[in-house]
């Protein structure tokens, strides 16, 4: 009995060892985030001296960059980059949420379901250059036709077309984590509103989706962040061109594709500076979105 005892507080011993390890482990990784976090804004921030101090807060507003004459101004790249990736974003919410709602409501098991599940992750998988080059390839012939009825210039490359690529990559973000947060909705709500006589698409409006919201805004909050570092694909449609885009049929950059084309051509300390004073602000900018994003979520979880 004396022994039966002993070995039972051995074993709860090594067990309280064991879950104090993996809590500090936990804790060591999440520590070891933060610190990666901030040293990659500490480092935007220290190289992105050099242009703090030549060029000011007039480098935000500026609409001109001219590497060759040392004026450089991060605008036109700024309002690339939103308007590419909110065109995308607002493109895209219709087609991750019907895919959520078919796969999450209508059609959770079976061979299509897993068909199109199987799709959809496929999506994000397709590297961002092969997207590239379809969008060169049929994209934007489609596009250059559409401008000629409409009776603009036939450009074919510009805001829109790179737009139109990124809510094609960024819809199974959003689908994914729809469809997870409505299959998790209870049965016992819905099965409770079919007995009152609701239909189908009186229950998803009513039950499914408000249950649901905060994780499919979630979901959106995550497709936007990856439109915002999008590169490749963005720069082989986006037309690289350094003037204010007029509208949104207009060439245009964004600032991860203008630091991907002119990173290696920095060739003196003001030109370097500015190209990662770009990725300072890029990185400010998907911090404060999804700081805007998390409120938005929490609004959203206490009604």
């Amino acid at each position: 009995m004396e022994f039966t005892i002993k070995k039972k507080a051995r074993h709860s011993f090594q067990q309280i060892k064991v879950e104090s390890f993996f809590k500090r482990t936990l804790i060591i990784v999440a520590l070891v985030m933060v610190v990666l976090v901030l040293g990659v804004f500490f480092t935007l921030v220290v190289e992105s001296i050099p242009s703090l101090k030549s060029l000011g807060i007039k480098y935000l507003w500026g609409k001109t960059w001219d590497p060759v004459n040392n004026v450089y101004g991060a605008y036109p790249f700024l309002l690339g980059t939103l308007l590419t990736s909110f065109i995308a974003l607002i493109i895209s919410i219709p087609f991750s949420f019907a895919i959520a709602i078919y796969l999450g409501e209508y059609n959770p098991k079976g061979w299509l379901s897993n068909f199109l599940k199987n799709t959809v992750e496929l999506i994000a998988a397709v590297p961002s250059v092969i997207y590239g080059f379809w969008g060169m390839m049929v994209l934007v012939p489609i596009v250059r036709d559409l401008e000629i009825k409409m009776g603009i210039l036939p450009y074919g490359i510009g805001i829109f077309t790179s737009s139109l690529i990124l809510a094609i990559m960024i819809i199974p973000y959003a689908a994914s984590l729809g469809r997870e947060m409505i299959k998790m909705v209870p049965s016992t709500l819905k099965e409770g509103a079919y007995s009152l006589g609701a239909t189908r698409f009186e229950v998803i409006k009513n039950i499914v989706l408000p249950y649901s919201k905060s994780g499919l805004f979630a979901g959106i909050l995550l497709s936007l962040g990856r439109a915002l570092g999008e590169t490749m694909a963005v720069t082989m449609v986006i037309g690289n061109t350094s003037l204010l885009p007029t509208s949104i049929f207009s060439p245009g950059n964004t600032m991860a594709s203008v630091i991907a084309n002119e990173f290696t051509e920095a060739d003196h300390t003001v030109y370097l500076s500015a190209l990662i004073e770009l990725g300072l602000v890029l990185f400010l900018v998907t911090v404060l979105i999804n700081m805007i994003g998390k409120t938005i979520i929490k609004r959203f979880t206490k009604e």
